[in-house]
């Protein structure tokens, strides 16, 4: 992990973060634990008001840590039981307690323990998540020390103080809002979240919570974050490592002016999975922007694969080639490579039906070079920031898209150095 801040990525929003409103029935608080470095936010707590409803997607790793286990086993016991009692959400960067054992297991049960009682709510409704360096024991005393005085700031204007102290190796707090009318019921959708490197989820180091003052049933709600996350988290990489804390949360307080959705043909629904999956693709991306060390964004399109399941696997081959992604980075319009992503992916392709594309520049077709092709308009075409490639494989009507960036020397210098 980075000792100092580390230069804002060129490929940042240029307005930098959004403001982030207040969502009524949420208050948030950060602090500086010292969980792994001295002087940074490193804690923070968001305060979910009674009556709210909450759905999360976690990461499926093998070796997911603590905190993950912890808030599955809590969310699906949630539809067993009675609505009643606030919510609390307790993050810490700087050490993932993951691959901790027992120890991290009494970690979860200490931090939580505290906080519950610092809120007034049951144990049972307080999430946590942890992101930063694997296998080492989470500090837990420096974190529940804080607790009081993350209670005694909770404010509902602190969402941006909570969205730094979850950072890492970002290089920018990512925020994302969207407001929408719900038949006349001004909603607000409000999310932050983290991650640069060990991106690639599967449900990096990736965390995203999300908060929206709308009244959505607790099936409803995960239904829609579950699917709106296949769209989006789940079709970025940086590096193709899935992390073992990648948690997602999402929190409706019922706090607006609105009967709940309960049902998905609730000719409302539309309009709030827009707003939902507007927010959750726009911090999706933002983790792409802020791959470590990248200098290029860049989006994989694939078209006419056999199945969509076809298209996802030869876009992820593409973005997941460290020989694509270095030559990305060398702005080299080496096409040759992108050939070799697609015959390894394991999808159907037939070389004579496949066509290739960077942007506008039809580089390649009918298995050789097409034929008004010229290796400097490729090489022009790679000297611009943001990139999208595009594959054609002629064989059916899959398709899908892939955010990812490229691979720089800073990425490994990064990660060689990320625990010293």
């Amino acid at each position: 992990m980075a000792k100092g801040p580390l230069p804002v990525s060129p490929l940042a929003p240029p307005g930098g973060m959004p403001a982030l409103p207040a969502v009524a029935g949420v208050r948030f608080a950060a602090a500086a634990a010292g969980v792994r470095y001295a002087g940074r936010l490193d804690v923070m707590l968001a305060e979910i008001a009674p009556g709210a409803t909450l759905a999360g997607v976690f990461t499926r790793s093998a070796t997911r840590s603590a905190p993950v286990l912890w808030c599955e086993s809590q969310l699906a016991a949630l539809a067993g039981r009675p609505a009643g009692g606030g919510f609390a959400i307790l993050v810490n960067s700087g050490n993932s307690n993951a691959f901790t054992g027992s120890v991290g297991r009494d970690a979860v049960a200490e931090t939580v323990a505290a906080t519950a009682a610092a809120l007034g709510v049951p144990e049972e409704h307080v999430f946590v998540a942890s992101t930063g360096v694997i296998g080492e024991r989470l500090p837990a005393e420096r974190i529940t020390a804080k607790i009081a005085e993350l209670r005694d700031a909770l404010a509902p204007d602190a969402a941006e103080a909570a969205a730094r102290a979850i950072m890492t190796t970002d290089t920018f707090p990512k925020g994302a809002v969207t407001r929408v009318e719900l038949d006349g019921a001004p909603v607000t959708i409000m999310g932050f979240a983290k991650g640069s490197g060990m991106i690639a989820p599967d449900m990096a180091t990736m965390l995203a919570f999300v908060f929206t003052d709308a009244a959505v049933a607790r099936d409803l709600l995960q239904a829609m974050v579950s699917e709106i996350n296949a769209r989006t988290f789940n079709c970025v990489t940086v590096d193709g490592d899935t992390s073992t804390s990648d948690t997602l949360l999402v929190a409706a307080t019922a706090r607006a002016a609105m009967p709940a959705l309960a049902d998905a043909d609730d000719p409302r629904a539309p309009a709030f999975r827009a707003g939902l999956e507007a927010v959750m693709r726009d911090l999706a991306l933002q983790l792409a922007r802020d791959g470590e060390g990248a200098t290029k964004f860049v989006e994989i399109r694939v078209t006419g694969a056999a199945s969509d399941a076809d298209a996802r696997l030869v876009a992820r081959s593409i973005a997941h080639s460290p020989l694509v992604k270095t030559a990305l980075a060398g702005e080299d319009p080496n096409w040759g490579r992108i050939v070799m992503a697609v015959g390894k992916a394991g999808a159907a392709a037939d070389r004579d039906r496949l066509a290739i594309r960077f942007g506008p520049i039809l580089v390649a077709e009918a298995g050789q070079v097409a034929p008004g092709y010229a290796e400097a308009d490729g090489a022009a075409y790679m000297r611009r920031s943001e990139l999208e490639i595009g594959v054609d494989l002629g064989l059916g009507t899959g398709a899908a898209v892939v955010w990812t960036c490229d691979l720089t020397k800073r990425y490994v210098e990064i990660n060689a150095d990320y625990r010293s």
